[in-house]
């Protein structure tokens, strides 16, 4: 392919391959030749780090140990086992293709391109990576491991973030793989990029492909690969009333949370009523007003409890809750909705929340 030939293909391969032979890491989803299971890893490592996700892989197979099992489970219960892996549109997505699975294929994760790129949110990178892994087909898994590994060692100034570029590295990928070794070639690869070619400060004097590296050779391995800035997050003053309703009492209060929408940011997501601030307005007279028009319930500001501060790929908050009280009873000023509840301090945590809010219900739970 291009200037690569199949002698230095199978060379790269060949060493790639005995590096990960000795060196790969005992990873739980390596144990297992279920596809389903490589599949739930594999939506998990998306954007998060495998030390983060070895704990929550391990709870949620122990919880949803077979397609069936999560299929059939609540979307609610199978959120509060992603909580705090973020992007919980992954966990949404793959409990709708699991479904789709069970209904269209028997509960049998497919074997073919075709029939899983089909699946809700099953993307290319996820499709190939399942497919190599689970049932040994040839096709490429490109993800920032594997971009970085190859622009350096075939020293492609390509920025990697426009799609002419990433079907570039997916063909190179694809005519690397030796016959009958994708699930290990690709696992080495991206094994390779974690480890070894790490973004800074690469471990250029033990890697196996040293002599083969073109960046290396150029001294250009730190500038690989080319990838276009991001905007920064666009930042948000958001208010947060912990609303209280009860006599004081840790015990018997209650607080009041809602449900965020099934659609967007955090979708389907516990947390307490938040509303982006209003410029010129005092907090206080904010979160009355707000409160009002979409509880239609009259509150109390009691005092300031906490700052909080999360970004987002495209947003950044800043977070300043209140301790509110509920002014009247319950009974009398607030109607049952499905989207919010008044819950015992003490349950907070049986409900899935975003970081921020897990934090702020900690806190009031005097556990942080």
């Amino acid at each position: 392919m291009g200037n690569v030939n199949r002698k230095e293909a199978a060379e790269i391969a060949r060493k790639l391959l005995a590096w990960y032979h000795e060196h790969k890491r005992d990873l739980p989803w390596r144990r297992t030749g279920d596809p389903y299971q490589i599949w739930v890893s594999e939506v998990m490592l998306q954007q998060t780090r495998v030390e983060t996700v070895i704990p929550y892989w391990t709870r949620f197979i122990q919880r949803f140990p077979t397609i069936e099992a999560l299929a059939a489970a609540p979307e609610e219960e199978v959120l509060k086992f992603w909580e705090g892996l973020g992007y919980y549109s992954r966990a949404r997505n793959l409990q709708t293709a699991v479904r789709e699975v069970q209904e269209r294929y028997g509960g049998r994760v497919p074997d073919t391109l075709a029939e899983i790129s089909s699946l809700s949110g099953v993307g290319p990178y996820t499709a190939g990576a399942v497919l190599s892994i689970a049932y040994n087909v040839p096709l490429p898994a490109v993800d920032g491991n594997v971009f970085r590994v190859l622009s350096r060692i075939f020293l492609i100034e390509e920025d990697v973030s426009k799609p002419a570029a990433r079907k570039k590295f997916e063909s190179l990928a694809e005519f690397l793989i030796p016959p009958g070794e994708a699930s290990d070639f690709n696992q080495s690869l991206m094994e390779f990029g974690a480890t070894i070619c790490i973004p800074k400060h690469p471990r250029c004097l033990s890697c196996p492909l040293q002599t083969l590296c073109k960046a290396y050779a150029e001294g250009m391995q730190e500038d690989l690969p080319i990838k276009a800035k991001k905007k920064p997050p666009r930042a948000i003053d958001i208010l947060t009333g912990i609303v209280r309703n009860g006599d004081g009492n840790r015990d018997g209060e209650r607080v009041l949370i809602v449900r965020r929408p099934q659609e967007g940011l955090l979708a389907g997501l516990w947390e307490f009523p938040s509303f982006e601030a209003t410029p010129g307005k005092s907090p206080a007279e904010d979160l009355q007003h707000s409160l009002r028009q979409q509880f239609a319930m009259t509150i109390q500001v009691e005092q300031h409890f906490a700052n909080m501060q999360h970004t987002f790929s495209h947003l950044h908050w800043n977070l300043q809750a209140y301790s509110c009280r509920l002014s009247g009873t319950v009974e009398t000023t607030v109607t049952a909705a499905d989207n919010w509840r008044w819950v015992p301090v003490g349950q907070l945590g049986d409900f899935p929340m975003s970081a921020v809010h897990q934090k702020l219900a900690k806190l009031l739970q005097g556990l942080v």
